[in-house]
């Protein structure tokens, strides 16, 4: 393990951590030479604009909207609508040097601005759709940072909910339930479940193997993320890496797993292709 991924586990293995820190270097990746620093300088610069702009004493909606017209209108952060799956909306230090993204790295944008104009904002795993949200004296804004910053009321995220899932839209269900907070270490995982899928679709082994990596350094207990990486590793022909993380998996995975089958059958293929090597 490099240097690099040492740094990376430690840090992901605490409950709090820097957001914007440990995002950014899921980009060490891909752009090796990426200089974290000057993203986080670039962070805090948004941030004590926005703070020259309000006093001491001013209101969580003043410093919202304050936050929303310098990242929306000034510096016209935008959803990559015509892109959205570019790789490049995952990656924190192209979404701050494009000013667009995909809603959950604008929400980590957004979070981390945030949090240094005195917002206590937390990110929202809603379904299909990362959200933000805010404890106010009414009680709970939500915020999309995909929308610039447009609150959402419980009307528009029952809406959201039907468009992704059309059964629920009759259904009784309490949409609140599903804005719970998501912890530093889920949001970076949900960003590293974006970055796999891209590549995985593109066929683009060797990105998807490095996302994996880090992957199992934030959710290590995952199983299926062990399998998926065992049959990256197959696809690659590393069949040693292979045959040991599928051979775990087996291990890990519960009984009724739908895949054992196929995978003790890999299992057995790698076995033997594993003795042609020697």
């Amino acid at each position: 393990m490099t240097a690099r991924l040492d740094r990376f586990a430690e840090l992901v293995t605490r409950d709090q951590f820097n957001l914007a820190e440990v995002c950014l270097m899921l980009a060490e990746d891909e752009y090796p030479d990426v200089d974290a620093a000057r993203w986080l300088d670039q962070i805090e610069a948004m941030a004590a604009t926005v703070r020259g702009r309000l006093a001491a004493d001013a209101f969580p909606e003043q410093r919202v909207a304050a936050l929303n017209h310098h990242l929306f209108d000034e510096l016209q952060f935008s959803g990559n609508i015509d892109a959205y799956y570019d790789p490049r909306n995952s990656y924190l230090n192209e979404v701050l040097a494009r000013r667009t993204g995909i809603p959950i790295t604008l929400s980590i944008v957004y979070l981390e601005v945030g949090r240094r104009v005195g917002l206590r904002l937390q990110g929202v795993s809603f379904p299909g759709h990362f959200l933000v949200k805010l404890r106010v004296a009414r009680g709970q804004l939500v915020l999309d940072p995909f929308a610039g910053g447009a609150p959402q009321s419980l009307d528009d995220l029952r809406e959201r909910l039907a468009q992704l899932a059309p059964e629920t839209r009759d259904a009784e269900i309490d949409v609140a339930e599903l804005l719970e907070t998501a912890t530093p270490r889920q949001i970076v995982a949900r960003v590293l479940r974006n970055l796999k899928s891209i590549y995985l679709q593109a066929e683009r082994y060797p990105q998807a193997l490095a996302v994996m990596n880090r992957m199992l350094l934030v959710v290590p207990e995952s199983a299926e993320e062990l399998r998926d990486r065992g049959l990256v590793y197959d696809r690659l022909q590393c069949f040693r890496a292979a045959l040991a993380d599928l051979s775990n998996y087996l291990r890990r995975a519960p009984p009724d797993a739908p895949d054992l089958v196929e995978i003790r059958e890999r299992v057995v293929a790698l076995r033997e292709a594993c003795v042609r090597l020697h």
